[in-house]
């Protein structure tokens, strides 16, 4: 049982500790827990933290945090609650949380709107073929030497394919209500009827790939969506066609796109790669139909404080009673990022 003013411990590296806890956010935490914003734990052997963790009621979390695992349990034996100010926690949490009965929440839905609204501008260049046009204007040097009359460009009536009903995938299809253009989705745990309330026409991603101009990936990395994107199924998708992943790497089979995007039958936008980063000899970083990002497409800058603002009030909802309302259960850990 959580007490009436906890011991709130921050665990995250400097820069995220700044970027996710500003001075209203921390004059919000003070105001219903005990917390020194000043001592960070990186390391949870770290001798140093031994009467501080001995103490710590709620683990609140973020980038740079280290393994919560069994040893890092045993020194914090009043953990109640692990508040996670970034996405996903699987790359953290260990099976004995939840055994333990901790309760655990995630800030991946407020991470889910910087990667939606990246996704939709992602789509939007990528119907506008902006990538090979920006190639063209510096290989020519004047707009003048362009051809801007290319058939199959533009967005009006194009089918986008979004692969996964995740948080993000819902955005993506609610914001391309507004855009005209059709949205098939695949994934396996929706059925029809849930589909076609968000917007979509559920059918199999085999179908949908024939059917997509556009593909935009919004599957967990487990091992069934390892290289769910092989050759044959990239074969699937018709010439022209754009590949979109902002979620994991693993999703598609590098090798199997690489050979696709040189031949020039396919384009991609790709914020996420396998490996990451590519080496630096890859043709992926040169080629006029690949725009390649730096995994920025989930929270960075003043869009981290949304991430931030989660944190603290599932936090006040834990010191006023409240159930948490983001939370994260032990079988969630098999199909999130």
């Amino acid at each position: 049982m959580l007490t009436s003013r906890p011991r709130v411990t921050l665990a995250m590296s400097d820069r995220t500790r700044a970027e996710l806890l500003t001075p209203p956010l921390l004059t919000r935490l003070h105001e219903v827990a005990q917390t020194d914003p000043a001592v960070l734990v990186q390391d949870f052997a770290d001798p140093r933290h031994r009467a501080l963790l001995a103490g710590t009621d709620i683990l609140l979390t973020g980038w740079g945090v280290p393994a919560v695992d069994g040893a890092a349990l045993e020194r914090m034996p009043r953990l109640g609650a692990i508040v996670h100010g970034a996405g996903s926690v699987k790359g953290f949490i260990g099976p004995g949380v939840f055994e333990r009965g901790v309760l655990v929440s995630s800030a991946a839905a407020a991470n889910a709107v910087p990667v939606a609204e990246f996704t939709i501008a992602a789509i939007i260049f990528a119907a506008k073929r902006v990538t090979r046009f920006v190639h063209a204007l510096r290989t020519h040097r004047a707009a003048g030497a362009l051809d801007l009359a290319v058939t199959g460009v533009g967005g009006h009536g194009l089918t986008i394919g979004v692969v996964g009903a995740s948080r993000i995938g819902r955005r993506v299809i609610a914001a391309l209500h507004g855009l005209q253009m059709s949205v098939l989705l695949a994934d396996p745990t929706v059925d029809r009827a849930d589909a076609a309330t968000l917007g979509a026409d559920l059918v199999d991603l085999d179908e949908l790939l024939h059917r997509a101009n556009i593909v935009t990936l919004h599957a967990p990395s487990v091992p069934e969506t390892r290289h769910l994107l092989d050759a044959r199924r990239l074969g699937l998708l018709s010439d022209g066609a754009t590949v979109i992943n902002t979620a994991r790497g693993a999703l598609i089979d590098t090798a199997a796109l690489t050979a696709e995007l040189v031949s020039g039958r396919l384009d991609a936008v790709l914020d996420v790669t396998d490996p990451e980063p590519l080496p630096p000899d890859s043709p992926l970083f040169d080629l006029p139909n690949v725009l390649l990002t730096p995994h920025i497409a989930g929270a960075l800058g003043n869009e981290v404080t949304r991430l931030g603002e989660l944190a603290v009030t599932e936090i006040e909802r834990l010191t006023a009673g409240l159930p948490l309302a983001h939370p994260v259960h032990a079988a969630d850990l098999e199909r999130i990022a």
